[in-house]
């Protein structure tokens, strides 16, 4: 869905299975209970999720599961960043979700990985008219599209019958809006052009430095940076589709809405929070970024990342 490679891979493999059934079978078992999959070892490092180490991403100081709940339920947006396929990452993002749901039964979600046309296929889904195989074919979801992490989200939003938005913008929009720019969205029909939203502005300052870091930007290269600028417009075409898709949710009185989203967009409130505050000034926004690196305090480097800081290893 994003740009970055290195940012946006996708998995598959027992150990996320046997973490994320672990999770759909446990959510009633007292804390610290673990219930491994038979034939499957999962390390205990990793489980269970709840104990997980959380920093407060701006003092440091270490907080409680609780507190990163309570945090999430008295939000109107949560913006939850994570590392796309990461094993741990993603059960604890589907715990967080399943617990918030719990304190905040007028929840929504919203998800980068679904794009606004197929917002059908994900309702007719929802509200029972196809099945699950019928979902997938219409949604174009694969094992490693639709990891099960995700599928857990979904299917907890299903039980509690809230809304699963499907955030981003169609592929074809964002080539459109990185080969021949946003003028050539704007004089689509009115129809296509809910797929998407124009930014109003580009971002500048350390999210578009960011960006440059990570493309390995030459500056000094004309031809380079007018290439990124095209990458760029479409990144934020991103930003500001998924920032609305959460902005009109909670207009229509949904809160929290649970965005799921590589952090990237999110970290050091990046090109999505940035959308979301122009958007809707004044929102109420908690954010939560899953660092897929080993830390038992907050590093230096992470502080300002996000409200809530999460150490989730390495894969």
């Amino acid at each position: 869905m994003a740009c970055f490679s290195t940012l946006f891979r996708s998995f598959h493999t027992p150990l996320f299975a046997a973490m994320l059934m672990l999770w759909l079978g446990g959510c009633a078992a007292p804390k610290g209970a673990t219930t491994p999959t038979p034939g499957v070892e999962v390390p205990a490092a990793v489980l269970p999720v709840r104990d997980i180490d959380v920093f407060d991403g701006h003092s440091g100081a270490r907080v409680t599961w609780d507190r990163l709940v309570i945090s999430a339920a008295s939000a109107q947006a949560v913006l939850v960043g994570e590392n796309h396929g990461h094993v741990l990452g993603l059960a604890a993002a589907a715990t967080l979700f399943s617990d918030t749901l719990d304190r905040a039964n007028n929840a929504a979600l919203a998800m980068e990985f679904f794009e606004r046309d197929q917002q059908l296929g994900l309702d007719d889904y929802l509200t029972g008219l196809t099945d699950e195989a019928a979902f997938r074919q219409r949604t174009r979801r694969t094992d490693s599209s639709y990891p099960p992490g995700h599928r857990a989200m979904v299917e907890r939003a299903r039980e509690a019958n809230v809304p699963v938005i499907a955030a981003n913008a169609p592929r074809p929009y964002v080539r459109l809006a990185r080969t021949q720019g946003y003028d050539r969205l704007r004089a689509m029909t009115p129809e296509q052009q809910r797929m998407f939203r124009i930014p109003d502005a580009l971002p500048e300052g350390r999210y578009r430095a960011d960006f440059n870091a990570v493309m390995g930007a030459n500056t000094a290269d004309p031809s380079t940076v007018s290439g990124l600028d095209a990458v760029f417009r479409s990144q934020s075409l991103w930003d500001w589709t998924m920032a609305e898709s959460v902005a009109t949710a909670i207009g229509r009185g949904r809160a929290p809405v649970f965005l799921v989203i590589g952090r990237f967009h999110t970290d050091f409130y990046g090109g999505t929070p940035i959308a979301l505050r122009l958007l809707r000034p004044g929102v109420r926004i908690t954010t939560v970024s899953f660092v897929d690196a080993p830390s038992n305090v907050l590093r230096d480097e992470d502080r300002g990342r996000a409200d809530f800081v999460i150490y989730v290893g390495g894969r």
